[in-house]
């Protein structure tokens, strides 16, 4: 019992402060927008290198942070030596990309599209590099349970950016955005210095460990490629592609606009760090697949109700996480890119029966064939169509996942799930959201008043289908 109560303690810590920690960098983007026009390009510079940076990261990274949990939980082997060789093996990797980026940063600058602002890149090359190498320290104090010293260097590196950025972006008048960068680059050496304590290399090097860490984390280093670039291959391809001059404009209202959708990303964030626990502990009972089909429907019921809340009061929130309204016509890709984080939510639910049977390989080949339309949709599509056609991209990868995903775990690990209530709900959230959208009014006021009637019914579907007594509820102490 002692250890379950500190299992809750511990994940409740880590899942709090990731969710409190992205909305925190959310805040950043009403600060970039605010200062950068979408005409000036800059936030489209923004989008486009931390997409590469995303990427970067998980190919540094290399599968080791989850490899080194592996490794250091082994009774055959000695911890010291399992953190020292993951340490010394990241921190050559990242050493090698720093001087190879730095050494070749003119020609990757000129391939990337930044060729007259080289600094853009070296700056976040140092940034990516730092990141990588800290992600073994960071996973060292989970080993530790440490959460509260994990959670404090990971809000103090968000407090310190977000403080600098407003004191240069809103405070000094700045729109330079190459200031963005390097005050990441400050607030990750900040980071870096206050975790050389955390540096303990007195285990050595093993080779032979190393080389059977290496063919453990291959797989996940695959994975982890394919899960990223479904998320960001979009804005990395744009640019390339699109063959107009204002591109980069372009994707900064496009890259702006997603950011509303962020409601649904910590949505499924905060599902994802409640139930994956759960998943694995009640896999031996009898009801687990039960349990699995329900967990399906009520993630979509709620996925579906913040998908109606964003897009019915969006005339509100773009005013906070959007400011500038140079950006506001991208908003019409936001209920776009909302049902493609739906889909994702499902495809992160029906994922785990492949996880269950032990043959994640097929994790890979559903994020891979997901991504292959993904970039396809965006490289015959973008040049007629812009952004638009990023946004649809993202439905499609997903959806093509989500049904390969689920055929082939029927087959494997079949699971009953409610595919009819599932679908009932799918069907009338569209309904009333197309209702939203055709209502003939021209008053705010009058517009959102019908939405939130909009909303009371399908709230009262909800209590009604799944006989939700509210009675009780109420008076439940």
């Amino acid at each position: 019992m002692a250890g379950l109560k500190s299992l809750l303690k511990d994940t409740a810590i880590y899942g709090a402060s990731s969710i409190v920690g992205r909305f925190l960098n959310y805040l950043l983007v009403p600060v970039y927008v605010s200062a950068m026009s979408a005409r000036s390009g800059g936030y489209g510079v923004v989008t486009e290198i931390y997409a590469w940076v995303a990427l970067a990261m998980v190919i540094l990274t290399y599968g080791m942070e989850t490899t080194f949990f592996r490794y250091v939980n082994k009774e055959e082997e000695n911890p010291k030596k399992v953190y020292s060789t993951t340490l010394i093996m990241v921190g050559f990797t990242s050493l090698l990309f720093v001087a190879v980026g730095l050494a070749f940063l003119p020609a990757i600058s000129d391939a990337m599209g930044y060729g007259a602002h080289p600094e853009y890149i070296g700056m976040m090359i140092g940034v990516v590099a730092m990141d990588a190498f800290q992600s073994i320290p960071f996973a060292y104090l989970r080993y530790r349970k440490q959460p509260l010293r994990f959670v404090a260097l990971k809000l103090l590196f968000i407090v310190l950016n977000i403080a600098i950025n407003i004191t240069y972006y809103v405070g000094m008048g700045g729109s330079d955005v190459g200031y963005a960068f390097m005050f990441n680059l400050i607030c990750t050496a900040t980071i870096m210095l206050l975790m050389l304590p955390l540096v303990h290399l007195g285990g050595g090097f093993d080779w032979r460990l190393a080389r059977r860490m290496l063919n453990y984390s291959y797989p996940i280093l695959i994975l982890g490629v394919a899960g990223i670039l479904n998320q960001v291959a979009d804005k990395i391809i744009f640019s390339h592609v699109y063959p107009h001059s204002d591109a980069k404009t372009q994707l900064g209202i496009y890259g702006a606009a997603s950011k509303i959708a962020m409601i649904m990303a910590l949505l499924t964030q905060a599902f994802r760090y409640a139930y994956e626990p759960i998943v694995f502990s009640k896999s031996r009972d009898r009801d687990s697949k039960d349990f699995y089909a329900k967990a399906m429907k009520y993630f979509v019921i709620f996925t579906l109700l913040a998908f109606l809340c964003v897009t019915f009061y969006i005339d509100i929130l773009k005013h906070v996480i959007a400011p500038n309204p140079d950006y506001w016509v991208g908003l019409r890709v936001v209920p776009i890119v909302m049902a493609a984080e739906i889909l994702m939510g499902i495809y992160f639910n029906l994922s785990f029966w492949y996880k269950l049977i032990d043959k994640t390989l097929w994790g890979a080949v559903f994020s891979f064939v997901g991504c292959a339309v993904l970039i396809a949709i965006n490289v015959v599509f973008v040049p007629r169509y812009g952004y638009m056609a990023c946004a649809w991209a993202g439905v499609a990868g997903y959806g093509v996942a989500t049904v390969v995903s689920y055929v082939v775990g029927q087959r494997k690990y079949p699971i009953a799930y409610d595919i009819r209530s599932i679908g009932l709900y799918m069907l009338v959230a569209a309904v009333l959201f197309a209702a939203s959208q055709l209502q003939p009014w021209g008053a705010q006021w009058l517009r959102m008043a019908v939405n939130t009637a909009l909303l009371g019914v399908f709230v009262a579907m909800i209590i009604k289908v799944e006989h939700i007594n509210l009675r009780r509820l109420l008076h439940r102490r």
